[in-house]
């Protein structure tokens, strides 16, 4: 037997005036498709052919423009059209935060048209993020449909891969079945929901519960993703059956954990410590041990901001601290460009931060260039994938040093630190461009706290302006 398989990731920002264009993306085709999808030797071992179609990563970032959707998009189309005749069943990554320019949803878009192609019954198997938004469509053409269950995402490869087993599980044994879906009234961030914290925690292993019924193929639960202003947006809870005997059960299951999810809204909460921006340095600069991380809430590029707020460095600056700081990283392309051909030792007057807003306004700095580094990937993405280039510099007459990158990218773990040429041990305090702090962070700190930092990945969810989500909705209304 035969599988196509395809890989599309990316959580577009709409705040962000810029598009994601085409070269935005790590593409890959063939061999590299198939190597970045986590996947082909589950199939392989089980004895199927395995025919890639595209692999697209591009992260967090914004709208993707319509030129650069179609394109992607055709890519899949091409790929099913081209061996419709010879294909089993069809394994997706589809991350479930994408959006095109005039479009809506990218993923949603992409599995619509494969399923004009395909029919309603050939098996289509497709792994998410929790953070993705869904629909009742979007749920009902899909055969199997499994999130990841933590947050930060460290099963992600995990849950790929049982997807995988799942696929090939369904087209051993054929069932005429398809996921089910209930759209939770509820609008939260992922900061809010951490799985190794309360509800999360527990609402994971009521799921895993649910799974061990073996009427129940697997359980979901999606916060959604909440900066887009769309119908779609909101949480929801996913149930596949075993069987088409156990359709109607699988709906029963489905309004059971509706109602588990639903009945701890008011539990949810920040799992980090918060303050608002200058509490959150001050806080940082007077805690004992190193390093203590400060995260940059609204600027989080996980989620799709530009991190080139530099609200943050300049509240450090005006506290004249003896403590050593790091910033990694701030995104300004301009300045980089300035920067990049310069060598170590080399003192340069730059001017850092775009001035697209107030958040990023600019800073006149002397600085010492340390290092010429790279931006490397991280977590399930290919880490050996460069998106971008960044130099470290030292200002000069303070204790600080940046890292500043030409494109987007979070530093979560040690090997990009090191790409940059960062020894994180040289640092009292490291800001960095996130939300709810990553583990590998977690565990190297003595401390960390999250800035309320306004931006376009503002936390104060209440103020954003939504026009075109479901309502009443919680916590934006009380129900």
């Amino acid at each position: 037997m035969k599988v196509l398989i395809g890989y599309f990731v990316t959580e577009s920002n709409a705040n962000v005036q810029e598009f994601t264009e085409c070269n935005d993306f790590d593409i890959a085709y063939g061999e590299d498709c198939l190597r970045k999808s986590h996947v082909a030797d589950v199939f392989e071992e089980a004895g199927f052919d395995v025919i890639p179609s595209i692999y697209a990563s591009a992260g967090a970032a914004s709208l993707i423009s319509k030129d650069s959707f179609r394109m992607i998009e055709g890519k899949f189309l091409e790929a099913v059209q081209d061996h419709l005749d010879e294909i089993d069943g069809i394994w997706l990554m589809l991350h479930g935060a994408g959006a095109a320019e005039g479009i809506g949803s990218a993923e949603h878009h992409i599995l619509h048209e494969i399923r004009k192609l395909t029919g309603k019954y050939l098996p289509i198997a497709v792994c998410c993020d929790p953070h993705g938004n869904l629909t009742e469509q979007y749920v009902h053409e899909c055969t199997y449909l499994r999130s990841y269950r933590e947050s930060p995402h460290t099963d992600s490869i995990e849950t790929m891969r049982k997807c995988a087993k799942e696929l090939i599980d369904l087209l051993r044994h054929r069932q005429n079945i398809h996921a089910v879906y209930r759209k939770l009234p509820l609008l939260f961030e992922g900061e809010q929901s951490v799985s190794s914290d309360e509800p999360v925690r527990s609402i994971n292993r009521f799921m895993d519960d649910l799974e061990r019924d073996p009427r129940i193929r697997s359980c979901s639960w999606h916060v959604g993703y909440i900066r887009q202003d769309a119908d779609y947006v909101g949480a929801g809870i996913v149930v596949v059956p075993q069987t088409g005997a156990d359709q109607a059960y699988a709906e029963e299951i489905a309004d059971k954990l509706y109602d588990y999810v639903w009945d701890k809204r008011h539990e949810f909460h920040y799992t980090d410590p918060t303050a608002s921006p200058a509490e959150a340095v001050k806080t940082a600069l007077a805690a004992e041990g190193k390093p203590v991380f400060v995260t940059d809430s609204g600027d989080n590029v996980t989620a799709g901001a530009c991190g080139w707020n530099t609200v943050l460095l300049r509240l450090a600056m005006a506290e004249k601290s003896d403590k050593k700081l790091l910033f990694a990283n701030i995104c300004d392309p301009y300045t980089y460009a300035q920067l990049k051909t310069k060598h170590p030792g080399d003192v340069v007057n730059i001017r850092l931060g775009v001035n697209r807003d107030l958040n990023s306004t600019p800073v006149n700095l002397e600085v010492t260039v340390r290092y010429q580094g790279e931006l490397r990937g991280y977590m399930q993405y290919d880490h050996y994938h460069v998106p971008g280039n960044c130099v470290l510099v030292s200002v000069n007459g303070m204790n600080i040093d940046i890292n500043i990158a030409d494109y987007r990218t979070v530093m979560c773990e040690e090997h990009q630190f090191i790409a940059a040429g960062i020894n994180w041990d040289d640092y009292d305090v490291i800001f960095v461009k996130m939300g709810y702090i990553f583990p590998a962070l977690l565990e190297k700190s003595a401390s960390h706290i999250m800035a309320l930092t306004d931006g376009t990945t503002t936390q104060d969810i209440p103020h954003i302006r939504f026009r075109r989500i479901m309502r009443p909705i919680f916590p934006i209304d009380e129900i």
